[in-house]
């Protein structure tokens, strides 16, 4: 799964060496990342002009915390593929004012633009931290937590739990050119079901990725069960 997923992100970096690249932390992209730096030690020049965009983060927790997706997407994606600061543009989760810190990511993602965003999903359908709810943002934005976003196996040694996070909104990830969703973990039939059921509703964030006309969705057998 994660080899297929990394040959189309070189697909694209084949006919765009500049290419925009928006990283999801968690454990559904790990081995996508891998695979980006494996790519990387074999031609030290494929990543030399990529830029990385974060997805999203935690708000309050550390950037250097272990559990903070400022450190994650450092440790897997910033390092190993050696994207220098100039290149990386991430939303700081310890901003003393998180609407402005939003507002400055926004105005830097509009100039940018996104030509790839890779995507987990969550067990309750949401992309980036764009939680269940009766209406979705479009931009870039904090977002309230919900429960079981709180459990986020990422999470699991912060007390307390944060109850906000920060993360590209909706409109955001469906304006990138294209999308990679990648889905590894027990307890995401419910999701997948309402990500493939042809019906599109903020009650499952990820199933407005429908009215995308680019996206590769990768799923780990593993971690589905018969019949879904």
């Amino acid at each position: 799964m994660s080899r297929a997923a990394a040959e189309r992100i070189t697909d694209v970096l084949a006919h765009k060496r500049d290419a925009v690249l928006c990283a999801a932390a968690g454990n559904s992209p790990t081995g996508l990342y891998r695979e980006l730096a494996r790519a990387a030690q074999r031609d030290p020049d494929l990543f030399a002009a990529v830029r990385i965009v974060k997805l999203d983060d935690w708000l309050g927790v550390p950037p250097d915390h272990p559990a903070s997706c400022e450190h994650y997407v450092r440790s897997n994606v910033v390092e190993p593929l050696r994207i220098d600061s100039e290149r990386y543009l991430g939303i700081r989760p310890d901003a003393a004012d998180p609407a402005q810190e939003c507002r400055r990511v926004q105005t830097r993602l509009d100039r940018l633009g996104l030509d790839v965003c890779i995507l987990g999903l969550g067990a309750n359908g949401h992309v980036g931290l764009n939680e269940p709810a009766p209406s979705l943002e479009v931009g870039c934005h904090v977002a309230v937590l919900t429960d079981e976003s709180r459990r986020h196996r990422l999470l699991a040694d912060v007390d307390p739990k944060p109850t906000h996070g920060v993360t590209l909104g909706i409109g955001d990830i469906l304006r990138a050119r294209k999308i990679v969703l990648l889905i590894t973990g027990q307890g995401k039939e419910r999701a997948l079901s309402g990500l493939l059921s042809g019906k599109v509703t903020t009650a499952v964030p990820a199933s407005l990725l429908a009215l995308h006309g680019d996206v590769d969705v990768f799923v780990d057998e593993s971690s589905v069960t018969a019949g879904t």
